[in-house]
């Protein structure tokens, strides 16, 4: 087949195939690959429901939040979301109802969609899904929990036996990979594919990128002894930090360890001994909440934990 419709105008994508070859074109002219469709049914096999890839998770939750929602509707969004759900909202025709982080009985009876994170990334917390009405449609944005928390890894909502309408992975964290997910019914894929600007107007993702995202997933669905590790791994951290007196927050793998005004001399302290983790500060997170993120990892020894419980305690004669 001769391309006619491809942006690869210097016919340089088949050139730096070894450094990850672009797809020369949105999906809808000539960008959709072999690697995309099938990254998408491996989704839809193991989600049990239509799924549709995305450049990033910022395009995903900008095509899902601006488009989902109409004119004269109401979305109750959760106080900690994403900038990327706020984005979408913001540039969406609906009325959005800001309501207190995960209080699901403070959400107004008249909203048409709810909009909530699976696994919050500075609070490390878990919404009590169980406790959500199931009326409007329920939107979670899995990306923290995806490939660790619930059933085959298939996020917290699925953890709390509770299925979203609409479900947003990203394979740039879990999975080791990059891009990202929508899934849902049927016609939620098929309104993305044909109205959603974020994936419209964009060129594709790299074949390279899919085969990525693919071998992740598969890599993630595959191995639960890693998702076990992981919660291990976090469980024993806390417990450790918590006895040193930190105040740890979170439900999961995220482990915000909260230190107030001294998280940049205390992350400076935990560098000199050799353990890398940014101070999250104002506005990022509300000013006196300052805290040292840390996200733990299967590949993590015994000896990395010990390694930075160690950290914090030297560190915590600064705090």
């Amino acid at each position: 087949m001769l391309v006619a419709c491809s942006n690869d105008y210097l016919g340089l994508a088949a050139q730096v195939a070894g450094l990850g070859a672009g797809a020369g074109s949105s999906r809808l002219i000539s960008g959709t690959r072999p690697a995309h469709t099938a990254l998408e049914a491996e989704l839809e096999d193991w989600l049990g429901t239509p799924a549709l890839f995305f450049t990033s998770g910022y395009h995903a939750n900008l095509a899902v939040f601006s488009t989902i929602p109409e004119s004269g509707q109401r979305v109750a969004s959760d106080a900690l979301n994403h900038a990327s759900i706020i984005d979408g909202l913001r540039l969406s025709r609906a009325s959005r109802c800001v309501v207190p982080h995960a209080a699901p009985r403070e959400i107004p009876d008249e909203v048409d969609l709810i909009a909530v994170e699976g696994l919050y990334s500075m609070d490390g917390d878990i919404p009590p899904f169980s406790d959500y009405p199931t009326a409007p449609l329920l939107a979670v944005d899995e990306a923290h929990a995806i490939g660790v928390l619930g059933p085959e890894g298939r996020g917290a909502a699925a953890a709390a036996g509770v299925q979203p309408d609409i479900l947003i992975g990203t394979f740039g964290k879990a999975f080791g990979a990059a891009g990202a997910f929508v899934a849902g019914p049927p016609e939620l894929k098929e309104l993305l594919i044909n109205a959603a600007r974020s994936f419209i107007y964009t060129t594709a993702p790299p074949e390279s990128v899919a085969r990525a995202a693919l071998g992740g997933l598969r890599l993630a669905r595959d191995r639960p002894e890693l998702r076990e590790r992981t919660l291990s791994h976090a469980r024993w951290l806390r417990d450790q930090l918590t006895a040193q007196g930190w105040e740890v927050p979170g439900d999961a793998h995220i482990l915000p360890v909260r230190c107030g005004s001294a998280a940049m001399q205390l992350s400076a302290r935990l560098l000199e001994s050799g353990v890398y983790a940014p101070g999250i500060r104002a506005p990022t997170v509300a000013p006196g909440t300052e805290r040292i993120r840390i996200t733990v990892s299967a590949a993590h020894s015994e000896s990395d934990l010990n390694r930075i419980a160690e950290a914090f305690g030297e560190g915590g004669r600064i705090a």
